[in-house]
């Protein structure tokens, strides 16, 4: 598989290292100063882990020149509907995940149904803790906010979240932490007088991003995917 690399930071690096160990090929590395080379690459697929302010271009230039993207940039999903827009119009490949890693995917769902439960008891204010490195630019980080909101999805007391401490009940309050070498901690707490009840992931190493983004790329080009996909589409919780 030819991989289009976009961003070379240490995702980008860690995805190198573990694609070429996979006997894939890097057949481009494109940062901000060569970003107009996406339209000529001859990869067979792109995998996006730049910035916020470049995601957007990057992906829609991926878009336009019919080479499939697989983008986990966080912190620009704002323009994220008019990408998935032109996707459905130029009938291309654009798979999004806030993050590739198994075993958060499987935390999502836990915290889904934690929320679906604690929909009845008032009682318990609900918060969230998300921690990693300083490089990280955008705060709450795309992991935190996916679990905000699937909280409010379930929660009917909660209506949005704010980074920071909460204003109105109706809030969910996240606390972002930007400590080195922290690849990524997320804590969701539901708290009462009586009593607390925490879920939490921690990440020890960033490979799992890297070789999650990996797999999902491979799939793609194997099964000439098609569409708008997410980490549901590719492993079926």
């Amino acid at each position: 598989m030819k991989i289009l690399l976009i961003g070379y930071g240490k995702m980008g690096k860690t995805i190198e290292t573990l694609a070429l160990k996979n006997g894939h090929t890097i057949a481009g590395i494109i940062d901000i100063h060569n970003q107009p080379e996406i339209k000529n690459s001859k990869a067979d697929i792109a995998i996006e882990f730049s910035r916020p302010e470049a995601a957007y271009e990057n992906v829609k230039l991926c878009i336009e020149s019919d080479l499939p993207v697989v983008c986990g940039t966080t912190g620009w999903l704002e323009k994220r509907k008019e990408v998935e827009v032109l996707c459905q119009q130029k009938n291309g490949t654009f798979f999004y995940a806030s993050n590739f890693s198994v075993g958060v995917n499987v935390f999502f769902k836990v915290n889904a149904y934690l929320a679906s439960l604690m929909n009845s008891f008032p009682s318990y204010n609900v918060s969230m803790d998300e921690i990693h490195h300083t490089q990280k630019k955008d705060a709450p980080s795309g992991t935190g906010i996916t679990l905000a909101e699937d909280i409010i999805k379930h929660v009917v007391r909660k209506k949005s979240w704010i980074n920071k401490d909460e204003e109105s009940p109706e809030q969910i309050a996240i606390h972002s932490f930007r400590v080195d070498p922290a690849p990524g901690t997320h804590v969701v707490k539901y708290t009462s007088a009586i009593d607390d009840l925490e879920i939490k992931h921690t990440a020890h190493t960033r490979e799992g991003f890297a070789l999650g983004a990996l797999d999902v790329a491979t799939w793609i080009v194997k099964e000439q995917k098609k569409g708008l996909l997410s980490m549901d589409d590719y492993l079926k919780l």
